[in-house]
């Protein structure tokens, strides 16, 4: 029965999945997930924590996930990540720097 949605990001997903019974599935998760992570879950929480405090409100919290997981190394990677934000270059080099600050 699901009792609540939420977006996570990839770290807080394998933190999930690392409190409840392993199954082939969860195995299967946490692979792809090691698989894909940019970053390791302690910089990924700083990560996370640091745009949150940058308070851009064209920042929804999906966005902030999704630059979490993916970690955009330049501007054009990181507006393909923020679709639906024009984000000026103020805003874009901060997010940037976060991440550079963050790997």
């Amino acid at each position: 029965m699901i009792k609540e949605k939420t977006a996570l990001a990839m770290y807080e997903a394998k933190e999930i999945l690392e409190k409840i019974e392993e199954t082939d599935r969860t195995k299967e998760v946490k692979n792809f997930i090691k698989k894909f992570s940019v970053i390791d879950e302690k910089k990924s929480k700083k990560l996370k924590e640091d745009l949150k405090k940058l308070d851009i409100i064209k920042l929804r919290e999906q966005d902030i996930l999704k630059i979490v997981d993916i970690a955009p190394e330049n501007a054009t990677e990181l507006n393909k990540i923020v679709i639906e934000a024009s984000l000026d270059a103020d805003e874009t080099n901060k997010i940037l720097e976060a991440i550079k600050n963050n790997k």
